[in-house]
C-alpha cells in the first residue's frame, strides 16, 4: 500500500479548495452576495466528488 506522493499533493490540494470554498461561502452569504454564495457552493458540491475519486485512487493502488 504504497502511495506516490503526486496523489496525495493532489488530494490535498481539493481537499485545500473545498475549504477554501467553504470559507468563501460564508463570507459572500454575510455580505448579501447571494450570486457568489451559489457559484462557490457548487464548486464546492464539484470539488467533494472529485476528492472521493482521488481517494479511492490513491487506496487501491499496489
Amino acid at each position: 500500500m504504497k502511495r506516490s506522493y503526486r496523489g496525495v499533493i493532489y488530494l490535498s490540494l481539493v481537499l485545500l479548495l473545498c475549504i477554501v470554498c467553504t470559507q468563501q461561502v460564508v463570507n459572500a452569504f454575510f455580505y448579501e452576495r447571494y450570486a457568489l454564495t451559489l457559484l462557490f457552493a457548487g464548486l464546492n458540491v464539484v470539488l467533494f466528488p472529485v476528492a472521493l475519486w482521488l481517494y479511492r485512487r490513491e487506496r487501491d493502488t499496489e
